[in-house]
């Protein structure tokens, strides 16, 4: 038997047909593989839970000691000896310039000798008086002249009184030729040398002497903060408030605390007006004289929060002054939740509201997390997995 033979055309629509099929199967695979769905993430999640936990706010301070005096000359005149050196510790009534007191002396026996003459001429109208007295009873004489002679006596009697008043001045000012230490502390700078002249009038102290057994810590509160911290603290009134606080750190320019605990004991009677801000006075014990006047440092106040929600800060996420979490929902879904933080603990936050305890949220790898989408919670340390 003879096969006939296939014509070029049929041929060429066979071979067109297989080509076409081929590819027709080829283009539905790619097209199942473009529809293909990952499967959901696994990701930590964290159960919230809620603590006792105290956190502490920090103010900027500046030091003083509890007395701080500028040691000035009261009167004119050359520093003729300086009996301390600077940083010195001195104790009260403790020498410490010495003026020249040679013009003072001179002062005080012109003074002492106007005294002596007034006092003489008292002495001579008292006699005046006892001489003319009887010719008066027995009237040799008028009673004018000695009404005259009472007149001066009493003139003579306030010429004393003047003379005594120039003396005293006179011993004054050479008293303040002797400076002496007001009370105990450190002294600063000299400004002046021995053989300078001084003058009251000075625009700069001789020095400045500091107590510091006590020092106080000067901070300052904006409104807001005082408005929260009246809030936060107990008692009716602000008096009140400050009894019930507890004590205050001092941490120094290097971070270090001061071994010593300090306690508020005054607010400014009002706001700066310049600053918005309110004054608070913190007092720390200074028994080694560590601290000085002049010192800078900063006042850790702290609050103690009771039964506080807390997550973690590795498992929130912060756009434009918001602050969120993945909070996980139904169907292992999970929501973005803001949240509100009212302090910081470490490496955790504190939460005032947004969520509750016993809510599981997203502790990592939400970076391209979208809200509403499904994921595997893994269970770790502090979570419960969602069924």
């Amino acid at each position: 038997m003879v096969i006939p033979a296939v014509p070029a055309f049929f041929r060429k629509l066979f071979y067109g047909l297989i080509i076409l099929t081929l590819f027709s199967c080829n283009s539905n695979s790619q097209n199942n593989g473009g529809n293909f769905v990952p499967p959901p993430p696994s990701l930590p999640v964290y159960s919230v839970s809620s603590e006792t936990d105290t956190t502490f706010q920090v103010y900027p301070a500046t030091l003083e000691g509890i007395t701080n005096v500028e040691i000035r000359p009261q009167v004119n005149g050359t520093l003729e000896k300086l009996f301390i050196d600077e940083g010195a510790y001195v104790h009260k009534g403790q020498d410490l310039f010495k003026i020249n007191d040679r013009p003072f002396l001179a002062q005080l026996r012109n003074a002492e000798a106007s005294l002596h003459a007034a006092e003489g001429t008292q002495v001579n109208a008292n006699l005046e008086i006892e001489k003319i007295s009887p010719l008066v009873q027995n009237k040799v004489v008028s009673e004018f002249q000695l009404k005259t002679a009472n007149a001066a006596l009493q003139i003579a009697k306030s010429n004393v009184e003047l003379a005594r008043a120039n003396v005293s001045s006179a011993q004054i000012n050479l008293g303040y030729t002797l400076i002496k230490a007001p009370t105990n502390g450190y002294i600063s700078r000299l400004n002046k040398k021995q053989g300078s002249l001084v003058s009251n009038a000075d625009p700069q102290p001789l020095t400045v002497l500091s107590d510091v057994h006590t020092i106080r810590a000067y901070f300052t509160l904006s409104e807001q903060d005082f408005i929260n911290f009246k809030k936060q603290y107990p008692g009716n009134t602000l008096a009140d408030k400050l009894h019930h606080l507890p004590p205050v750190s001092l941490l120094l320019s290097d971070n270090t605390e001061y071994p010593l605990p300090g306690k508020i004991d005054m607010v400014d009677g009002q706001f700066d007006k310049n600053t918005g801000a309110i004054t608070f006075r913190a007092n720390f014990e200074n028994p080694n004289g560590l601290l000085r006047s002049g010192n800078t440092g900063k006042i850790r106040l702290s609050l103690k929060h009771e039964n506080s929600t807390k997550v973690p800060q590795s498992a929130t996420l912060e756009l434009q002054d918001k602050v969120y979490v993945f909070l996980l929902a139904d169907s292992n879904k999970v929501h973005k939740r803001t949240i509100t933080v009212e302090g910081k603990s470490g490496d955790y936050y504190l939460i005032k509201d947004g969520v509750k305890v016993g809510d599981q949220i997203v502790l990592s790898g939400f970076d391209r997390l979208q809200d509403g989408q499904a994921i595997v919670p893994v269970k770790g340390n502090n979570t419960v997995v969602k069924k």
